[in-house]
């Protein structure tokens, strides 16, 4: 069991890196703006004070190392996603792994952003309160998607 916890955790971590590759290339071939993490960071952080909605993260109290935080906790939830598909499909796909799996994972993992992130950082149920929320989830679709991709790629490597 622990085994596998360490497969998860490895597998959510690569995955997630390679999720931030995807977005450099966004910013560098299509010109889309950087991954801001802090506002990530600040909404953490509000969660010990029981907050988890904002009328707009930006209007909440500041913390002094909310960006930091922010890459942390990006980092944390991919391990966490990591290691639940690791308990879920098993050590047998750990010895063949197969995409599938892992894609559709990485699919589902987009309602969490959807349903409990984005309203809590004040922009509304997948992305509806933005300007183009269309937009907005195919980008996250995609990034979830790339993250699926990642979760395979790792586990083809860590085995």
């Amino acid at each position: 069991m622990l085994e596998l916890i360490w497969k998860g955790a490895l597998i959510g971590a690569g995955a997630t890196l390679v999720m931030d590759l995807w977005a450099v290339v966004l910013t560098a071939v299509f010109k889309q703006p950087k991954a801001n993490w802090a506002p990530v960071g600040r909404w953490f952080y509000h969660l010990k004070k029981g907050q988890i909605f904002h009328h707009s993260i930006a209007d909440a109290e500041p913390y002094g190392h909310e960006l930091a935080l922010g890459w942390i906790s990006h980092y944390a939830v991919g391990i966490a996603y990591g290691i639940m598909l690791a308990l879920m499909v098993g050590p047998a796909w750990f010895a063949a792994p197969t995409l599938f799996p892992a894609w559709i994972w990485g699919i589902v993992t987009v309602a969490a952003g959807w349903f409990l992130l984005q309203p809590g950082l004040g922009i509304g149920w997948a992305a509806s309160k933005t300007p183009n929320p269309n937009k907005v989830r195919a980008l996250n679709l995609a990034a979830h998607t790339v993250f699926g991709l990642g979760l395979w790629l790792t586990a083809l490597v860590v085995g």
